[in-house]
């Protein structure tokens, strides 16, 4: 089969397009006490092209703020506000238990685990990614 030079050189162009960045594994963890935070996890990688993470949203709760836990002196663990998050062009960051994650404020009170929810992840640039996130109850496996 012979194709048209046309769709030859379609092909190559698209094969030459870098990939567009994307979030995946995204989830909630419900608070083990209601009216206590929540956290959302999730992986976001880069495609062809550095980016910038600079805040999340989710209809789950009112307000989300990017944090880092760390361990401290003596294995204590304490937790920071980040201002961003960059991921380098080809790479990917996880955002997990023990690490970075998003801290989610005053959450929907009709949330269980089983459901689902959306989180907008708002690039440097303005462009926003979505992502479907599964929601957990606190006591739930980390998968």
């Amino acid at each position: 089969m012979r194709l048209p030079i046309a769709a030859v050189l379609g092909l190559a162009l698209a094969a030459c397009q870098p990939a567009a960045p994307n979030a995946n594994y995204a989830w909630v963890r419900l608070p083990a006490v209601p009216g206590r935070p929540g956290a959302a996890y999730f992986t976001l990688a880069a495609g062809g092209q550095p980016i910038t993470l600079t805040s999340v949203t989710t209809p789950a709760a009112r307000r989300a703020e990017l944090h880092e836990s760390m361990a401290g002196a003596h294995g204590t663990m304490s937790m920071a506000p980040l201002k961003s998050v960059a991921v380098p062009s080809g790479g990917a960051v996880t955002f997990a238990p023990g690490g970075r994650h998003v801290m989610l404020f005053d959450m929907d009170p009709t949330l269980k685990a089983g459901d689902a929810t959306r989180l907008t992840l708002v690039l440097g640039d303005g462009t926003t990614l979505e992502a479907k996130a599964d929601v957990r109850g606190a006591g739930d496996a980390v998968r």
